[in-house]
């Protein structure tokens, strides 16, 4: 297939764009400058340009602020906000347009979706959670309606934590952590939803050959833990203690309204749709995952 992305030189874009073209894609990235001959766009133009081959037979969209950079004022919460639901709009409004139109289109969301749900197990069938991310995910899965009405199939798939050698939240973790001051956030009972970055490569290109699935699908491990199994984990995959933990107090005067949306609530969210598919995780267990993503020479 003929594949556009947007965010392709992003942390998941990166390793999808690599994993896309050895299953034998053609991917083609969705530039955010004006480029001779490749597709562009400019959102706060409103403006797509398709390239002198405008023909796609799936798009993925990658694309968005990254919401750990920064804390939670109200200018980054409108960035956060208007750059998945504006540029969604954009797109979705786009390929709804276009003359011959690409058979899937992915858009990426998040299991943030949920809101902060306890030890309640999360499908795609659970309804959305209250929150400023919840409030933001309805918006961006909204988005995408034009090119659903369209009749394309379109799939919203709800990202876990990434754990990812490259970067991402886990880079973020292994300072602290390979210095003994890593530990379980709060009461280290909230849940955490994860995926490996092979997983979740693997899983897009079974959504993009799999065509019953349509609509939101959690890319996930099928092994949700909660926040103190990940530190320890985490601790012992890098052969360091992960026993001091960090006050929910202190990570709210150090992150604000960011601690409670990212570190300190809880979603245990299940790949249903992904497992009642016939997908097969190749790292579905948390320990794995963490050896594969932190060794490196010393460890």
């Amino acid at each position: 297939m003929r594949i556009l992305i947007t965010g392709a030189s992003g942390l998941v874009g990166t390793s999808l764009s690599a994993h896309l073209q050895k299953c034998g894609h053609s991917v083609v990235p969705l530039a955010r400058t004006a480029h001779h001959d490749q597709p562009w766009w400019d959102i706060g133009a409103g403006k797509i340009d398709w390239g002198v081959d405008p023909h796609f037979d799936a798009v993925i969209h990658l694309a968005g602020e990254n919401i750990v950079s920064g804390r939670w004022n109200a200018a980054k919460k409108e960035r956060i906000r208007m750059s998945r639901v504006s540029g969604t709009t954009l797109l979705a409004q786009s390929l709804a347009e276009k003359e011959v139109k690409p058979g899937l289109f992915i858009c990426c969301s998040a299991v943030g979706f949920y809101g902060d749900r306890g030890d309640e197990e999360l499908t795609e069938q659970s309804p959305p959670g209250t929150g400023f991310l919840p409030q933001v995910c309805q918006e961006w899965e909204a988005a995408c309606s034009p090119a659903a009405e369209a009749g394309i199939r379109t799939v919203n798939t709800r990202f876990g934590m990434v754990l990812s050698p490259n970067g991402g939240a886990l880079q973020k973790m292994l300072l602290p952590f390979r210095l003994g001051l890593g530990g379980p956030a709060g009461s280290g009972r909230q849940f955490m939803s994860w995926i490996d970055i092979e997983d979740l490569c693997d899983a897009m290109a079974h959504i993009i050959n799999n065509t019953s699935l349509h609509g939101p699908v959690n890319l996930v491990s099928p092994h949700p833990v909660r926040n103190k199994e990940f530190s320890q984990a985490l601790g012992k995959a890098i052969h360091r203690p992960a026993v001091l933990p960090v006050p929910a107090l202190a990570l709210r005067l150090l992150l604000g309204e960011m601690a409670d949306a990212l570190l300190l609530s809880s979603a245990r969210a299940v790949p249903q749709k992904l497992l009642d598919s016939g997908f097969h995780f190749a790292h579905p267990h948390l320990q794995e995952s963490l050896h594969l993503n932190t060794r490196r020479k010393g460890d």
